[in-house]
């Protein structure tokens, strides 16, 4: 039974890097012409929408979402979640109309064909870099003064010991928040990791339970409030993910 497994955990993890590339290969001209300008960013985002869906229910994954308040359009978000798979990119996609840019690390360039559009629409940051990370505030304001929002995993990146529930926050997307007076939208993803965690010989097709939790207003704070308020986050998400898994799993 055990062979079966690791059989159908390795096609499984190759088809997920098959189906990443169908739809860029597909709309490739589309695309092309949607990074050729920084106005044209809105029509590559409906296509990267339509590319993270084709890929969950590809992979068999289906998702619930539970909002505790609508979105506002054409209102600019600091949009947080746990990070705990590589879907998390794929299903923030698929559950947030409002157009926004990931801040992301610059490893996943590496990635064919993903890379290449990875790198001309996020906001990549080298972790070991200061200036790197000095660069990502600027790049960020310029992102929201176009009406976009922007997308950070606080966390700033996946802990390699699974067991953690949720590892501690950094402060980069509280600050950039409060800079630009823009509300916080925080997720909590429940069964990301279960799903598709980076555990090569790991996961199952099935339910994929996300809460959006109500905008956090950043307005009239100060940057000496980043601390309090990413503790709040921070909090608020952790809660959250207990309240997961204390209740029946995801099948």
């Amino acid at each position: 039974m055990k062979i079966f497994k690791i059989a159908f955990w390795l096609l499984w993890r190759i088809w997920f890097y098959i189906l990443m590339a169908i739809p860029i290969v597909v709309m490739l001209p589309f695309l092309l012409l949607s990074i050729a300008t920084e106005s044209g960013y809105p029509y590559f985002f409906k296509m990267a929408r339509i590319w993270a869906k084709f890929i969950l229910f590809g992979m068999g994954f289906y998702y619930k979402v539970e909002k505790e308040q609508a979105l506002q359009k054409g209102q600019s978000y600091m949009i947080i979640a746990n990070h705990t798979s590589m879907t998390d990119i794929m299903l923030t996609l698929a559950i947030i109309k409002n157009p926004f840019v990931f801040v992301g690390k610059k490893e996943l360039v590496k990635i064919p064909l993903f890379g290449f559009f990875y790198k001309r629409t996020c906001i990549l940051v080298d972790r070991s870099s200061s200036k790197s990370k000095s660069e990502v505030f600027a790049r960020a304001q310029k992102r929201v003064n176009q009406g976009l929002s922007i997308c950070i995993f606080p966390e700033g990146g996946v802990p390699d010991d699974e067991s953690i529930v949720l590892d501690a926050f950094k402060e980069g997307a509280f600050r950039l928040a409060i800079e630009h007076q823009i509300p916080i939208l925080p997720l909590t993803y429940a069964d990301n990791k279960k799903r598709f965690s980076y555990t090569f010989f790991s996961g199952s097709p099935g339910l994929m339970r996300a809460k959006m939790h109500a905008p956090i207003v950043t307005r009239g704070m100060t940057n000496d409030d980043r601390k309090a308020l990413r503790d709040r986050c921070h909090y608020l998400i952790h809660q959250q993910l207990l309240k997961y898994n204390e209740s029946k799993s995801g099948k």
